[in-house]
Parts: C-alpha cells; structure tokens; sequence
C-alpha cells in the first residue's frame, strides 16, 4: 500500500507544477474561430459537438479546457507522437489551441455506459481502491469518484469510450505515451508508472467501467 500512496502524492505533486499552454495568453478565447477550426479540422473524427462517433478517437465534449489545450501543444511539439494529430496542429497558435479547448470544455456529452458486466466489479474495485499488492493507487485519486477529473491537471474520464481509454493506457504502458526523452510531460511520466504496475485484464476493466460513470 505504501507504493500506491506514494504514486498518489506524486500525481498530486507533479499536477501543480504541470505547465498549461493555454494559460499563457491573456483575453477571452476566440470561440467564433474555435468553432471554424472545429468544422475544418477537428469534426471528421471529433464530432463537430465534441462527441467522436468512433471509439478509436476520443470524445472532447466537457473535457476541461486547460487539458485539451496543453495536449494539442504536446502533438503540436512532438511530446505526444501522432502523425495525424500533428499536421492538425502545425499551424496553430497558443490562442488557437485555448479557444478549442474553451469550445470543446463548453460542449455537452452524449455519455456512455459500461459495456461489459463481467467487468464493473473487476473495475470498480481498482478505479476506487487501487490493488495494495502491485502499488496502482486508486484512479479515484487524480480523476475523482465521478471520473471528472481535476480542472488543469487531470483529463476527465466518465463518458470516454472504453477503447480509447485502453488504448491510452497500453500507450502509457508501453512507453508511447509519457516518456518523451525531455521529461516534459509530467503527468504523463506519473501515467506512465502507474500502467507499467497493471495487468491487461485491469487496464480492460477499469476503461469499462470508468465509460459508465457520471
């Protein structure tokens, strides 16, 4: 139990000294030009509402508006690798990736729902308890009881298709995701310890069932 706690206090630690982008420009986000970029760039895989209707990409509706934007510069500098997402966001600009996470953080979403019963248990009991005997603290901690998540630091999970969540932890896992050789991502790193410590049976459950909560 003590690993876990340490890796609690470790998500809590690195998440107040996390840089956020977005916060770096003054004024009130462009909406006007967020909701363009939407239509141009974003709705084919997104939604044009921040709903994605394809489990492989991620839903953005209700995300907070400071993660969206400091992950759009992660793709934009090469901290997070996607070719598809990088030509998205070559051309942006810090007020450009603000103004798209106040669009997509003001969207409503549809919501989802567990979809596999054999899982919930399996899921519940590590989202809100962790598992002593590998060190995973309870995701609880950092995403909340409800799967919000912590407005600037961590990404709300309640209502994000169980295919992506997956496939984000098998990316943190696997050293994809959170160990750019800069140690820029900071959250990601604190990510990528805790996946290495789950099981693939875990990492399935725990995506199911944090699809479900509201």
């Amino acid at each position: 139990m003590k690993n876990a706690w340490v890796l609690i206090a470790a998500c809590v630690a690195v998440g107040a000294l996390a840089p956020v982008r977005a916060e770096e420009s003054s004024g009130k986000p462009d909406l006007a030009k967020a909701q363009q970029l939407v239509n141009t760039r974003c709705a084919a895989c997104h939604g044009t509402d921040g709903n994605s209707v394809a489990s492989a990409n991620p839903s953005l509706a209700a995300q907070h508006a400071e993660y969206i934007s400091l992950q759009l510069s992660h793709f934009k500098d090469g901290i997070r690798s996607n070719a598809a997402m990088a030509s998205m966001v070559g051309d942006l600009t810090p007020e450009d990736m603000k103004a798209l996470g106040a669009y997509f953080a003001q969207q409503k979403p549809k919501g989802a729902a567990a979809k596999d019963a054999s899982l919930i248990a399996a899921g519940r009991k590590l989202y809100r308890g962790g598992n002593a005997s590998t060190g995973v603290p309870a995701c609880a901690a950092c995403h909340t009881p409800t799967g919000a998540g912590i407005p600037t630091r961590y990404p709300r999970l309640s209502g994000q298709y169980a295919d992506y969540t997956l496939a984000q932890l098998q990316a943190f896992k696997s050293g994809q995701r959170g160990m750019d050789k800069d140690g820029k991502d900071v959250n990601g790193r604190v990510m990528a310890q805790i996946a290495a410590r789950m099981s693939e049976p875990e990492m399935r459950a725990v995506a199911d069932y944090a699809a479900g909560l509201h």
